[in-house]
This record gives structure tokens, C-alpha cells and sequence, in this order.
């Protein structure tokens, strides 16, 4: 069992997405990233629509991940960005936030805080290798998702959501073979 609370865990991971994504130039928006659905501007999107909706998951309410909001079109899209991962991890931190069952699927709260985790943690990397910068998760945060990540491995690829895992060599750092579950090669993606 894991001694480590969500919230902390979701502000180490938000304390590393945050400055790339307020140090994202305008230039790098069009850019392709390695989530294959998404350019810059669509992963930024996408990010900011799911912290926002977790924050829905985390006070036990509804959620709705149909469409996303141009939130780019606001030109203090990364101040917003900061600010809605404040309130997540604020959310999360909230007494029972991570008990019981949360969202749609009525799925453990913990396993539904660890997939807002793997967004921030995952699209950060996409993030900074789209726009040629260096990302370096926290080492427990990638421990704390290793698990959670095989479990949940068959039913997101089922969903469309993680692509085929990547072969790696052995003796493949950790945060690599995590990234490799979820269809991503980070030898493809190497920082420009």
C-alpha cells in the first residue's frame, strides 16, 4: 500500500508541468507532439480540459470529457493553466477526495486521481519534446504510476486511449518503460 497522499503527488507532478507550459512560445503551438491526436496547441487543450475535469472527479461529481474548449484562445491561457492545477491539486487534497468511487465508470478514486497523475506527467514530457526542451518527472511519481499504469494498460488501449507498448532495450530507465507502456518510444522522440 502506498504511503504517499494524491494531492502531494499531483503538486510534484503539476510543479513540473506548470513551467513548461507557461514557457511555451506561441511559435510552438503548431508544432506535432508525440501524443499522435495532438499538435502543441491541441495537447495544452486537452491537458487544461481534463485537470479541469478531474477537479469535477475529485468532489465526487460529474464530469464531461465530450469536446474541448478552445481554452488557448484566452490570451492568459498558461496563467489559467497554473491556476486550474492549483485547484486540482487543492481538489484532491480534500478529506475523502481519494475514497470511495469517482466518475463515470465508478471506478476506485484512487485509480481515477492516478490518471490525471499519468496526464500531467506524460503530456508534460510530450509537451517538452514537441517544443525541444528537457522533462524529468519525479522519480516517486513515476514509482507511484508504474503499477497503476500495467493495471490499467489493457482496458486504455482497449479504449484507444494508450497505444501498443514499445519494445525497449534492457535496463531501460524507469520513466522510459512507463512511457513505453503507453505506446510512446522515447528513442523516437529525442529533444531537438
Amino acid at each position: 500500500m502506498t504511503t504517499y497522499r494524491i494531492a502531494d503527488l499531483l503538486d510534484t507532478a503539476a510543479a513540473r508541468a506548470v513551467p513548461l507550459v507557461r514557457d511555451t512560445a506561441d511559435d510552438d503551438l503548431g508544432a506535432p507532439t508525440p501524443c499522435a491526436d495532438y499538435d502543441v496547441r491541441g495537447l495544452l487543450d486537452h491537458l487544461t480540459h481534463v485537470i479541469v475535469n478531474f477537479q469535477l472527479l475529485a468532489a465526487k461529481q460529474p464530469s464531461d470529457f465530450s469536446g474541448e474548449p478552445d481554452y488557448l484562445a484566452d490570451p492568459d491561457w498558461s496563467a489559467r493553466f497554473e491556476k486550474e492545477a492549483a485547484k486540482l491539486v487543492a481538489a484532491w487534497a480534500e478529506p475523502g477526495a481519494d475514497q470511495g468511487t469517482t466518475g463515470a465508470m465508478d471506478m476506485p478514486a484512487r485509480t481515477v486521481a492516478s490518471m490525471v497523475l499519468l496526464d500531467l506527467t506524460v503530456h508534460a514530457w510530450d509537451l517538452a519534446r514537441a517544443t525541444g526542451r528537457t522533462f524529468e518527472p519525479d522519480p516517486v511519481v513515476v514509482t507511484e504510476l508504474t503499477g497503476e499504469v500495467e493495471r490499467m494498460a489493457p482496458t486504455a488501449r482497449a479504449m484507444g486511449v494508450f497505444g501498443e507498448p514499445v519494445e525497449l532495450p534492457a535496463g531501460a530507465p524507469a520513466f522510459e518503460r512507463l512511457l513505453a507502456v503507453t505506446g510512446r518510444d522515447p528513442r523516437e522522440w529525442p529533444v531537438a
